[in-house]
């Protein structure tokens, strides 16, 4: 909204209804109304899987979601996974797809190194900024 200079942002189809607004600090950022609760909470998967331990794994880093949407480990259902723990990968490697509106987004590792974790299990929904890999540095 910043980046566009958007201030009021407000969108109502069918019983769903949000807005969205910028300006004042102390107003809340976001107004949300529903009509009665058609639909059943959905709890959102965190580290699912439990990540195979690697030595040294203060020095890895995340590699991290840029968008909310659903992880994939691999481009279709019948091909293997992008990356495996071990997998040496650099700045230009595709590491999973986030699927997004349906749009697939390849997400890239952006640096140097190895794979030391998968933190998600594959077709889980996945937040902006949540960790999806860790890697060594090489």
């Amino acid at each position: 909204m910043k980046k566009n200079s958007v201030t009021e942002f407000e969108l109502e189809k069918e019983e769903f209804k949000i807005r969205l607004k910028r300006g004042n600090a102390n107003a809340p950022a976001a107004v949300y109304d529903e009509a009665p609760n058609n639909y059943a909470a959905q709890p959102i998967a965190t580290s699912v899987s439990a990540p195979m331990m690697v030595a040294d794994a203060s020095s890895d880093q995340e590699i991290k979601s840029p968008m909310i949407g659903t992880f994939y480990r691999s481009p279709s259902p019948e091909s293997g996974s992008y990356v495996e723990i071990g997998t040496e990968v650099n700045p230009d490697t595709v590491v999973c797809i986030i699927e997004a509106m349906k749009v697939m987004n390849e997400i890239k590792a952006e640096a140097k190194g190895i794979i030391t974790h998968v933190l998600l299990d594959n077709a889980k929904p996945v937040e902006f900024g949540q960790p999806l890999f860790k890697i060594r540095p090489a």
